[in-house]
């Protein structure tokens, strides 16, 4: 039975060769599922970070594994710590308002319906849908983002707003 080269990931040429093999992939990885907001080459440099520092505890072979999901769990948090900002952030309130109490209540509900409703979209149909209505991009540029067909980026926006109109009365 052949022992493995190397029982550890220390050695800085080792670590080197692992950066330049696995950095982009991940990088890609990160950037197509959770999209450029959440900063996906920070979380792959503190994927990184991470395995130098527990190097010794980590083979060769688990090198890209452990990446893999360090990086994922990071940009997880960051995710969830992002709605915690948002939640929280606070909305100057205006001075005063020609709106009835009865509209600004009935804004504020559809507000929430459809932030549920945009929620409960696939992933894939919720990132083309916001690139296209929150940052303002064209369906051209969606599809060379994602990698996929501009078809593809219609059928998901598409599919997006036929489910949102179902999902909220009054669109």
């Amino acid at each position: 039975m052949a022992k493995p080269l190397h029982t550890d990931i220390c050695e800085e040429q080792l670590f080197s060769s692992l950066f330049k093999k696995h950095a982009t992939h991940l990088h890609n990885f990160l950037y197509y599922k959770f999209g450029e907001l959440l900063n996906p080459k920070d979380k792959m440099q503190e994927a990184f970070i991470k395995l130098w520092e527990n190097c010794a505890k980590i083979s060769p072979d688990k090198a890209k594994s452990f990446l893999f999901t360090t990086a994922n769990n990071l940009m997880l948090n960051e995710a969830a710590h992002q709605k915690v900002v948002l939640k929280h952030r606070q909305i100057p309130q205006k001075q005063s308002t020609n709106e009835s109490p009865e509209f600004v209540l009935q804004e504020k509900e559809y507000h929430k319906k459809l932030e549920v409703a945009i929620a409960n979209l696939s992933e894939a149909q919720r990132v083309a849908f916001l690139m296209n209505r929150i940052e303002g991009k064209r369906f051209k540029e969606i599809a060379n983002l994602l990698g996929i067909s501009v078809k593809a980026v219609e059928k998901r926006i598409y599919g997006a707003l036929k489910k949102l109109r179902e999902d909220i009365e009054g669109i």
